[in-house]
Order: C-alpha cells, then structure tokens, then sequence
C-alpha cells in the first residue's frame, strides 16, 4: 500500500474535462434564472432532475448533504419486483414493478445491476406452506415473463450446495426466484451524470437555509455551501421539494401551519465478512407480512431490514444495539451461527422509508409515492421505491405539466414523448469492460488485478477506462487504497475530478466500498483528504 509520505504528490493534477469550481457552480446558479429548482439530491430529486433536463428545462438541483448521501444509499441493495405484494393481491404492482427492474437492469444500467437468485426456505412450522410460497414464486416469474427463469421449488440439499451457511435443520422445501442487485449510491451517482449530461446544474453540501417568494408564490431558495460559508441563491419559476425524510421540514419553510403528510420507518442493516462463498441470497419469512434477506453484496453479506415507526430528527438516525439483535436473531431462523458473530461485523446503516401520513402497522404500509402542492405553489414529493425511481421522475413531471398556466413553458418536450430506456452513463457489457481492462491494462508494469478490473466494470462501466488511463498516467494512482479492497487510489482522484466529492465520507462511504468493508483507517482517511485537497 502506499506510504503517505506521497500524499502532496498523489493526483495533484486534475484530469481534463473537470468539473466546474464549487464558486463557478454557485455563480452559474445565481445568475440564471431556472425552470425548475429540484431540492434534494437523494434518487427521486435526482430522476426528477434527470427527466426534466432531457424535456428541455434549465434544471438546478441543490442538496444539504452528499447526493445519495441520506436514505437513497441505505437501501437493501435491490430492484425487485416485491414478492411480499402478491401477499396484498397488488398483482398489476408487482408486474410494473418487475418493468421498471428489467428496464434498469437490461437497457438502462446493465453495468450497474446484476441478477441475484433468491432462495425462499420453507421450514416445518413457518408462517407458510411449501405449496403457497412454490405458487407464489411461480406466480412471481409469471409476471416477469419469466425473464429471469420460471420460480420453482427445490431440495434442500441443492440450495445447502450454493449457500453453505444455510440452516437446513426441519427444512421441508426452498422455493426460488429471481430479482436483480445494485449499489444504490453508484446508481445513484451516475443518474447525476446523466442529469447534467441532458443541461442540470448540480451542487452537493449546499443548505436551503430559506425560500423566496414573489407575491406569495415560491420562486426559489437561499442557501449556504456547507463547504466554506458561502451564502448564495437560487431563482426558479418552480421549486420542488424532493428532501426525503425532511419534506415536511421544508413545507413549513413555505407554510409554518403545513399539516404532517407523511411518516418515517427506520430500517437498520447490517454488513458482515462472509464465512464462505454465496451462490444465492436469502428470503427468509419472519411472519405473514415481513422477510428478512441475508444478501451476499460487494463479496461480503449485508443482513436485513426492521421495519419500525421512526419520530426523531432524521440526521441522527443510527443502528443500536436493538436493531442488531434483531437483525442477528431474524438471520439465525435461517442461517448457521458461525456466519452470525457480531465479530464478523464491518458496518452497519440505517435509512429512513418515507411513507404516506396515518394509522397502521409501517411493516404493512404501501410504499406509496407522496405529491402534495403548497400555498406557494411548491411541489413537494416524498416516498416510493428505489425500483421505480425512473416511473417516480416520469410521474413528478407529469404532475408539473398539469399545473395550470403552462408553467413549463412553450418549449417543454413532454415526458411522454422522451425515450422510455435511455441509459446511465457509462453503459456497457461488465465482462467485456473487464476483458479490456486486463489485456490493455496499464504498461508498462504490473497488470491490472482481475478482482480491480471487475470491480471498476461493474461501478463504471465504460468510464473504467478513464480511471485506468489516470492510473497508466500515474503508477501511484494505480496501488490498491487498502489490500483487502479492490479500490485504487485512481477512484478517488477520479471522485474528486468528475464526481463530486468533497469530503473523505464522500469517497469512502459512497463512490467507493472502503468504509463498507471496515477498512477505512484514520491513514487512508487522511490521504484521501489530501488527495481532495489538491483541487
């Protein structure tokens, strides 16, 4: 690993084609005046932002924090079309649900999803029968045209081959599915890039501290960058407010007497080593309503979810000691203790479900999306899942295009009539991306590692190859951040240069796995802060 007396040196040079300064992007956002001002850099604001930049708006999209930076990358890591629905009879959802999964996963972003099979254990005693959950998972394929294969049930001696750690003690049967997994802040990270691919001006760390209004109307926000200070504004003939847990925060900004119009449900996960090799996930039912998922995820296996009202300050939502309890006592139902230490924990998340205001169980909740029009005529947005998240950008700017008035504007393209599968930036087949990252690898010197190469496939796709030139360019760059992980230091320069990234949590936790897989130590902390330093 290298030392840090290379830090002053290391990517002090930023690539060509560099990102705008934070002081240009705040002067660029000053001057205009903009269409549309999306507030919230979490996935819906981002999809929303993606569709109304490719419909022809001067779109800004501004966040607090980091983008993704909140509940969008403390997802369970899925696209899926939601077997719990069937549960509900909610058949026509689950069949738009499985579109919108194969759309991402097969045109849009097939260098950022892969498909994952789920093993579905049947225990003697559990909420539910071998025969119902075979004509679930049947069914289930059925509205996926089976694309993924046709659900079925298998032995337990067949699925304890491909997942090691499976608990087989009075297991009568293992019913099988298919869905697709991604890492939710790199999907997210390249939605960005398309938004300002199609025009949208984006900036990270930048705080709404107010709105502006003319004659009673919301015309825009001030704001402060949270990197230095600086206070700055934004003017826009309509604002959208996509905050995510802090929608209502910013509804009282507009209107201090604005009723609750949603509420929050905490879901806590958690990160482990894995013991052994996993060929297959997890879905294992803990009652009639719920199911708990052991994933193995970025060669490690991410437990979880709990599901329970949340009523504090959505910035300090954190996994307790309860939350790992429960997540370690629902996995043994179906996993051997070995797999299970509390030892063989490197992280743990939580994130925040928005749902719609009201009585009721959360677990049982509809993960509906939330559209609520203020006083001053600010749209505020709230809920869904990360499955739909194209479906939620479309549905925004449909609701906008039936605001009276044509506030949109003559020269608005309605959503309707854009492309239906344009794909994230970056698009490419990984194998083919990993074959060219190996043969043409960097020379002279040591080839690239095959574990590196797969890993930049499969969270770049095609822009692997500008990382690979800037480590060809710098032999520094192309040493790996920490043995244990397929980064190299050429991803954080690179995160610097064209993704955004202002702070080390910016790198470690969300454009990379450091932080994920427990291994960002205060070293390698504080050379990737160098590394950002030298801007």
């Amino acid at each position: 690993m290298t030392t840090l007396q290379s830090v002053p040196a290391l990517g002090t040079r930023p690539a060509a084609g560099s990102l705008p300064s934070r002081a240009e992007t705040r002067e660029q956002l000053s001057k205009a005046t903009y269409d549309l001002l999306v507030i919230g850099g979490g996935i819906l604001g981002i999809s929303t932002a993606w569709h109304a930049a490719q419909s022809g708006l001067r779109v800004a999209l501004v966040d607090a924090g980091d983008f993704a930076g909140a509940t969008s990358s403390a997802s369970s890591k899925l696209l899926h079309g939601g077997l719990r629905y069937l549960q509900t009879g909610a058949v026509k959802l689950v069949a738009e649900n499985h579109f919108e999964r194969r759309a991402v996963s097969r045109q849009v972003a097939p260098h950022l999803a892969n498909p994952l099979t789920f093993y579905l254990p049947v225990y003697k005693g559990g909420p539910h029968g071998a025969a119902k959950l075979g004509a679930g998972v049947f069914a289930y394929s059925a509205l996926s045209a089976f694309g993924d294969g046709v659900g079925h049930l298998l032995s337990p001696a067949k699925a304890a081959q491909d997942v090691p750690e499976l608990r087989t003690d009075n297991l009568k049967a293992v019913a099988v599915y298919g869905d697709d997994q991604m890492n939710d802040a790199r999907m997210a990270l390249m939605t960005v890039r398309a938004a300002v691919a199609a025009g949208a001006v984006v900036l990270n760390h930048a705080e709404v501290t107010g709105l502006r209004f003319t004659r009673g109307r919301v015309t825009g926000a001030d704001l402060k960058d949270r990197t230095n200070g600086e206070e700055f504004g934004v003017d826009a003939r309509l604002v959208l407010n996509a905050t995510g847990p802090w929608v209502d925060h910013l509804r009282k900004m507009e209107d201090p007497n604005a009723a609750p119009s949603i509420r929050l449900s905490k879901g806590a996960h958690l990160v482990l080593k894995r013991t052994s090799p996993w060929k297959a996930a997890l879905a294992t039912p803990i009652d009639k309503y719920r199911i708990t998922f052991a994933l193995p995820w970025e060669d490690m296996l991410l437990l979880g979810t709990t599901d329970e009202e949340y009523e504090g300050d959505p910035g300090e939502v954190a996994v307790n000691d309860k939350d790992v309890t429960q997540i370690l006592d629902e996995a043994a139902f179906s996993i051997r203790d070995q797999q299970l230490s509390r030892d063989l924990i490197t992280y743990s998340f939580a994130g925040l479900r928005v749902l719609p205001g009201g009585p009721g169980d959360t677990s049982k909740a509809k993960r509906e999306t939330v559209v609520t029009e203020g006083r001053g005529g600010m749209l505020s947005v709230a809920g869904g899942k990360w499955t739909t998240f194209r479906h939620i950008g479309r549905t925004v700017m449909k609701k906008l295009e039936q605001l009276p008035g044509r506030p949109l504007g003559e020269d608005y393209e309605p959503v309707s009539e854009l492309p239906k599968r344009l794909p994230l930036p970056g698009i490419a087949n990984p194998n083919a991306v990993v074959h060219r990252l190996l043969v043409d690898g960097p020379a002279p010197g040591p080839r690239m590692a095959a574990d590196t190469a797969k890993h930049l496939a499969t969270h770049y796709g095609s822009l692997s190859f500008d990382i690979a030139r800037m480590a060809n360019d710098n032999p520094e760059l192309a040493e790996r951040i920490h043995p244990d992980a397929p980064e190299i230091w050429a991803q954080v320069a690179y995160a610097r240069d064209h993704e955004w990234a202002e702070t080390a949590d910016d790198v470690l936790r969300r454009r990379t796995t450091l932080t994920i897989r427990g291994l960002a130590t205060d070293e390698i902390r504080a050379k990737v802060e160098g590394i950002l330093a030298a801007k």
